[in-house]
């Protein structure tokens, strides 16, 4: 393996998109592999590679992670990106817990009957521009949006995915068996 963090996922953002960001935050390039199948899933569980069965998985500095909090607080240390202090970590971390939260209710609407979409949108259009949008857009927005890494992270070509399509809402049903 080389020295660059290999990322194991679906072709998609999910809960790894959170993880690339960090990483292109922090400037760090990283190899990824990406999951097609239900029997590739299957192997890295067999194999031992997926402590808890699930992605995403990441390895760096010679560790086989998973859970997104525990690999993004790992990425943030070793990138110096967690804070001076106790302060500030605690304040990282609230603004973490809430892009989680926010995170949680967009990952799951792509996956919502299609009976239950519109309803589900004005859900999330709700909570988001009344809890989470004003939080974001006062704090940080400007600020990371500015970051030379960050920059480059949303130019075309980078390995930021696009937001999830029909395409890549039956692999994910496949590979993780959803009905």
């Amino acid at each position: 393996m080389s020295g660059k963090p290999r990322l194991t996922y679906i072709n998609g953002r999910g809960r790894m998109e959170t993880i690339r960001w960090l990483l292109a935050a922090a400037g760090v390039e990283f190899e990824e592999i990406f999951l097609q199948t239900r029997e590739q899933l299957l192997k890295l569980i067999k194999d031992g590679s997926l402590l808890f069965h699930q992605v995403p998985l990441v390895e760096i500095d010679g560790m086989k992670m998973v859970q997104s909090r525990a690999i993004l607080s790992y990425i943030a240390g070793k990138y110096n990106l967690y804070g001076k202090d106790l302060k500030e970590r605690a304040l990282i971390d609230m603004y973490v817990e809430g892009i989680s939260d926010l995170m949680q209710l967009i990952l799951m609407f792509p996956f919502s009957p299609p009976e239950a979409k519109e309803k589900n949108l004005a859900s999330i259009a709700e909570k988001a521009t009344e809890r989470y949008f004003p939080v974001f857009e006062k704090a940080f927005k400007t600020k990371m949006s500015n970051m030379p890494t960050i920059k480059k992270f949303l130019q075309p070509g980078s390995p930021r995915k696009p937001p999830p399509d029909e395409r890549y809402v039956a692999t994910v049903m496949e590979i993780f068996k959803i009905n």
